[in-house]
Parts: C-alpha cells; sequence; structure tokens
C-alpha cells in the first residue's frame, strides 16, 4: 500500500480552512488507479480542485488544456520514465509546481528530479495528510511569489523607465563616469541642481554595484528633524530615550553590506556630521543608549543642490567630511545642459502616464515639441515629468492638456518661445520670474513646488535668496 490514509475523509473535510491556504488545482499523474483515485478524493475532500492522469499523454494533454498549481508524479508510470515528463511540463507551464512521487529505492531519481525542476518529493508510503503539508507549504510560496510579481508591476507603473544613455556628449561622460565607479567601494558624491536625477543615479549606483543584491536604502536629511535623524541613522537601544520602548537597528545596520543614500546632506546637522564622519573613517558605529561598537560594512552615496566648499566656509559643514564624501564627485549637469535628452525623456512619460491612466495618447505634436524643446526647465527633469504626468491626466482619451504647460514656454505667433524674447536676462533672472509667476497663480507653497518639479525645502530657499 503506497497510501496511508491518516483519518477517515468525513473527518477531514471540516479542516479545510485549517490547512488549505488557497485554492489549489492539482494534477495527479500516476498510473495506479486505485492510487490516484485515493489522492483525488481525499485532496477533493480538502477544497483542492483535482484531475488525474494515467500516463504522459493524458498528463500533458490536461496541462495543455487548463491551468494547475501543482503537479503530483509519480516516477513510475508503466513503461515510461516520470524524469522525462518533468521538462515537458515546465517548458509549457514554467509556474508549476512538480511534487515527484518515489519509493524508497528510487531516492536518486528524486534528486535528480529535483534538478531537472521538480520542486518536493514524497517517499512511499505516505498519508493524505503529509500531502496537505507539502501543498500548504507550496501554497505560501506562490501566494509570495505572486507578491512579488505584484510588487514588481507596481513599481513599473509608478515609476518611468530611466534610459542611462544621452546623445549629449558632456551627459555621456557623466553617465560612463557613474558606470565606473560603481563598481568601486568609494564614497560618491553626486552634486546638481534638484530635479536633475540624483536619486534615480544612486540607485542606478547600487544596481550596477556589487552591492546589487543587499539592501539599498534612502534618508532625506532636509525631511527630518535633528533628533529624529540621528536616531533614525544609527537605531537605538530600548530605553535610550523617552519613547523608545525597543530596539531599533537603524538604517546602518539594515543597509549591512550594502548602500544608504543620504539625500541632500548639506542640511544635515553639525552633531550628527561628527558621528557620520566616524562610521566612514573607521567602519564602526555606535546606536543611541549603547556602549557596545557595531561593524558597519555600508557604502555610502551623498547628494546635495548646495555648493558644499561653500557651507565648509560658511562653518555649517565639516571639511573633513566634506573630503571623506568627495573621494568621487559627480556634478549631474542640468536639463537645458543637455537639451537633446528632452524629447526622449518626455516620449517616455507620455508613454508610461498615459498606460497608467489608460489614456491612448501615443505622440507629442509638433507644437507641443517645440514648446518642451524651448522651455529652460529650472525644475530639471522632475518638472518635466511632472509637467508632462499632469497634462495626461488633465488631457482628453486621446490628446494631452497642452494648455498644462509651463506657462513660460507658450509659443508666440513666430513659433519661438515667449520667454527668448528678451534673450539679455540671465538664467538666474529668468528662473525668479518663472517662480513668481507660479508662486502668484497657486494657492499653496505644496501646489507651486509641485508645478516646478522641486521639493518644499528648495522652493524656501530659492524664495529666500530671490526676495520673494
Amino acid at each position: 500500500a503506497c497510501i496511508v490514509p491518516s483519518a477517515p475523509l468525513f473527518i477531514l473535510r471540516p479542516l479545510c480552512i485549517l490547512v488549505c491556504m488557497t485554492s489549489l488545482r492539482i494534477l495527479v499523474v500516476d498510473d495506479e488507479k486505485n492510487i490516484r483515485k485515493t489522492i483525488t478524493l481525499g485532496l477533493t475532500a480538502q477544497g483542492y480542485e483535482v484531475r488525474s492522469a494515467g500516463n504522459s499523454a493524458e498528463a500533458c494533454r490536461e496541462v495543455s488544456a487548463q491551468f494547475f498549481d501543482v503537479v503530483l508524479l509519480d516516477l513510475r508510470l508503466e513503461e515510461e520514465n516520470g524524469l522525462d515528463l518533468i521538462p515537458k511540463i515546465l517548458s509549457s507551464s514554467p509556474w508549476i509546481k512538480i511534487i515527484v512521487i518515489t519509493a524508497h529505492a528510487s531516492i536518486e531519481n528524486a534528486v535528480e528530479a529535483m534538478k531537472k525542476g521538480a520542486s518536493d518529493y514524497i517517499q512511499k508510503p505516505f498519508s493524505i495528510a503529509e500531502i496537505v503539508h507539502r501543498l500548504t507549504k507550496i501554497a505560501h510560496v506562490l501566494n509570495l511569489e505572486k507578491e512579488l510579481r505584484l510588487l514588481k508591476e507596481s513599481s513599473l507603473k509608478t515609476n518611468p523607465r530611466y534610459y542611462f544613455s544621452s546623445e549629449n556628449l558632456e551627459m555621456a561622460k557623466v553617465l560612463s563616469t557613474l558606470e565606473i565607479a560603481a563598481r568601486s567601494e568609494a564614497t560618491i558624491l553626486l552634486t546638481g541642481e534638484s530635479g536633475t536625477g540624483k536619486s534615480v543615479f544612486a540607485r542606478a549606483l547600487h544596481s550596477w554595484s556589487n552591492r546589487a543584491d543587499n539592501p539599498f536604502s534612502v534618508i532625506s536629511c532636509p525631511a527630518m528633524p535633528s533628533e529624529l535623524l540621528e536616531s533614525e541613522l544609527f537605531g537605538y537601544v530600548k530605553g535610550a530615550f523617552t519613547g523608545a520602548v525597543k530596539d531599533n537597528p537603524g538604517r546602518i545596520a539594515i543597509c549591512d553590506r550594502g548602500t544608504l543614500f543620504l539625500d541632500e546632506i548639506a542640511d544635515m546637522p553639525i552633531s550628527t556630521q561628527a558621528k557620520l564622519l566616524h562610521v566612514i573613517q573607521e567602519k564602526t558605529y555606535q546606536r543611541l543608549g549603547d556602549t557596545v561598537e557595531k561593524s558597519a560594512d555600508v557604502r555610502f552615496i551623498a547628494a546635495t543642490n548646495v555648493d558644499l566648499e561653500q557651507r565648509v566656509s560658511d562653518g555649517t559643514f565639516r571639511e573633513d567630511l566634506f573630503h571623506r564624501l568627495n573621494v568621487i564627485a559627480v556634478r549631474i549637469p542640468p536639463l537645458r545642459e543637455h537639451s537633446e535628452d528632452i524629447m526622449p525623456l518626455a516620449e517616455e512619460f507620455l508613454r508610461h502616464f498615459s498606460m497608467v491612466n489608460h489614456k491612448a495618447i501615443s505622440s507629442f505634436t509638433d507644437e507641443e515639441r517645440e514648446l518642451l524643446m524651448h522651455y529652460h526647465w529650472p525644475g530639471n527633469i522632475r518638472e518635466l515629468r511632472n509637467t508632462i504626468e499632469r497634462s495626461v491626466i488633465l488631457g482628453s482619451d486621446s490628446a494631452l492638456n497642452s494648455k498644462l504647460f509651463p506657462q513660460s514656454a507658450s509659443v508666440n505667433g513666430t513659433g519661438h518661445s515667449a520667454a527668448s524674447q528678451d534673450w539679455k536676462c540671465s538664467l538666474l533672472e529668468l528662473e525668479k520670474h518663472h517662480i513668481k509667476q507660479v508662486v502668484e497663480h497657486t494657492d499653496t507653497l505644496m501646489e507651486a513646488a509641485e508645478v516646478l518639479g522641486i521639493d518644499q525645502a528648495t522652493l524656501w530657499r530659492k524664495r529666500k535668496s530671490f526676495d520673494l
């Protein structure tokens, strides 16, 4: 007897909700009719959808005709070898999990089956309860795989693809430098205006590095109060301060053997800068309230949109930390300096946001291209992205609402940008004028920052510097 019933079927039926994590579709492949019938009845009583096949040909027909999650496959099918059936099943349905059924004398065959792609094996004799136990584990794996697919699809819908190539010579040099730097363990400092894609490049650096399979995390320095930033970065032990009811490992510990991206590092408090310098130099740190030093195998990438050397001169940024961060410094040029990339980026944003918002907008008109190409984009790639997204959302099913393009990019009768009429004004004056216009035509600073494609902290600094 190959199957040992663990309980009468009428007793097993009420346990269905407890045991069966998901309604799996199962194909039983065995040349012995009584075994097929017993397994089918036992698993059907557990709430599974079960079909059976007596040989390879029947099994292939069943797999091609309908969807199955799991195949229970006997390795001996009369004159056939069940091993030969495994690649056939997986070639047509690669998602299927195969559990092979084997006698004690054929354990070596079971190992060979695992090499061919089987997920598990059951040794004869076995009980229905044992099969259910294996199916429950497989159901858990299938659910995790489904969640992973959904997360990947969600990520693709949320974030458009960025192509790391450029027709602009200087931008191509930047990309080449980043690709080479990624393979090192050096600390990298990304500089450039807000919205140029520094965070995108930080993620790319991690994905191109030898640490790609390990964690990547982001800390936005201006987004956190100084005391919260330090505890988030280094972690703390229970009782370190009021409210510390349990241990917190901190981002450095979480990113062990991975990469930690410090965005807008110029806004990091001096006291925290000193502790960060120690981590970079000594590769050790202490959690708040702890007396034990911990090792830190973390690669740091920092970014800033201000002149750090000027901050050093002002005394608001440590010179020694600046030099530690500045091992490889890469300036990300503003979009206006690589205008060749405006339309490729705009077309990718259009494709992405049209798909996400279920619109059939496939291309730009000549006038829209003119608008995009003759605008100076003070908010850089972020402003371009926000402009296309807003225009897609508020446009029709088949056309953009190009009235939502930046006002200073409107085209006059000669086909030139209105902003270009006073061509003697500096970029700073042009930026000041545009920020003033946007602030005047929006209800809140949050909305103005979104239109400009910059964060509120950057908008606040720019308004202060322009005395607006």
